[in-house]
């Protein structure tokens, strides 16, 4: 799943927070974007946590817009 690669590439998080990362990534996910979709919104979803946003439903909200709007 692109969410635990780039988190793990990372390698700054522990366990609850990769739960955290990936159900947001999962709620926010479509079976049609492709590969390269997929990986932006898990760069967005951790952008977003690493910039402090850490409640699971504001963090939802935020990493459906593209970074920087």
């Amino acid at each position: 799943m692109p969410i635990r690669r780039k988190a793990v590439d990372a390698g700054i998080f522990d366990s609850s927070e990769l739960a955290l990362l990936g159900r947001v990534f999962e709620q926010l996910k479509r079976d049609d974007q492709s590969t390269e979709a997929r990986e932006g919104l898990a760069s967005r979803i951790i952008a977003n946590y690493m910039a402090g946003v850490i409640d699971e439903a504001e963090l939802a909200s935020l990493s459906r817009q593209p970074l920087g709007r």
